[in-house]
C-alpha cells in the first residue's frame, strides 16, 4: 500500500509538472517559484543519481528531475523579464539558489541519516512547505499568470497521497515533525487552491484602501508671498 500511495503520488506531481510546463508554454512565462524550483531540482539530482532511491521511486525521480530541467529551461527563458532584472543577474541569482539548494538537502539528509526507503523524507516534506507558502506568495505577486486551479489540485494531491503514505506505513511518519508538515502543507495547499479557483478571495493590499499609506507622509509645500508694502 505505501508503493501504491507513492505511485499516486507520483502520478499526480507528474501531472502538475505537465500542467506546470504547458501553462508557461501558453502564457511565455513560468508557473513555479525560483526558490521552489531550485530546492526541487537538488532533492531529485540527490536521490536520482546521488544517492538513488530503490524503484519504483527512482524511476519517479527521474522523471520529475527531467520536467524540473524543463520548468528550469522556462524560468531562465522568461525570468528576467518577469522580474525586471538583466539576465546575467537573474542567471546568477538562480545559480546561486541552487548552489546553496544543493547542501541543504544534502545535508538535512545526512543529519537525519536517512538512508532508506525514507531518504530524504524530511528535506522532500520541509521543501514542500516553502514550496507552498511561496505558491501562494506568487499568486500574490503575479495574479493566476502561469497558475491554474489543476495545477493547485494536483499540488495538493500527490502531496497529500505522499503524506497518507509516510504517516501509515513508515516508523517516522507520526513524528511531531513530520505531522506539522503534514498539516502546514494541507493548509498553505488549500489556501493556494481556494485563491487560484476564485473560492477565496485576496485581501485588499494597504496601498489600494489607502494610496497615501505607502508612500512617507510629505510636509505641506506653503507658498510664502512677499507683498510690498504701498
Amino acid at each position: 500500500m505505501f508503493n501504491a500511495l507513492m505511485i499516486a503520488s507520483g502520478i499526480a506531481w507528474t501531472l502538475t509538472y505537465l500542467l506546470i510546463i504547458r501553462q508557461g508554454y501558453r502564457e511565455q512565462t513560468y508557473g513555479m517559484p525560483v526558490a521552489a524550483l531550485a530546492a526541487n531540482l537538488s532533492w531529485e539530482f540527490i536521490f536520482a543519481i546521488v544517492h538513488p532511491h530503490g524503484v519504483p521511486q527512482v524511476v519517479v525521480n527521474w522523471v520529475w528531475l527531467t520536467f524540473d530541467l524543463a520548468i528550469g529551461w522556462q524560468v531562465l527563458r522568461h525570468g528576467p523579464r518577469e522580474w525586471g532584472w538583466p539576465r546575467s543577474h537573474f542567471i546568477a541569482l538562480f545559480a546561486a539558489a541552487l548552489a546553496t539548494a544543493f547542501p541543504a538537502v544534502l545535508l538535512v539528509t545526512y543529519e537525519f541519516a536517512e538512508f532508506d526507503r525514507m531518504s530524504g523524507a524530511y528535506a522532500a516534506f520541509g521543501q514542500n512547505l516553502m514550496m507552498s507558502i511561496l505558491f501562494v506568495n506568487m499568486y500574490r505577486e503575479r495574479g493566476a499568470r502561469g497558475q491554474t486551479p489543476w495545477i493547485a489540485a494536483g499540488k495538493l494531491l500527490g502531496t497529500l497521497c505522499a503524506s497518507a503514505a509516510f504517516y501509515s506505513f513508515t516508523s517516522l511518519g507520526a513524528s511531531p515533525l513530520m505531522l506539522f508538515l503534514y498539516g502546514s502543507i494541507l493548509l498553505f495547499d488549500s489556501v493556494y487552491l481556494g485563491l487560484v479557483a476564485g473560492v477565496l478571495p485576496m485581501p485588499t493590499r494597504q496601498a489600494e484602501l489607502c494610496p497615501r499609506c505607502s508612500s512617507p507622509t510629505q510636509p505641506e509645500s506653503r507658498d510664502v508671498t512677499v507683498s510690498a508694502i504701498e
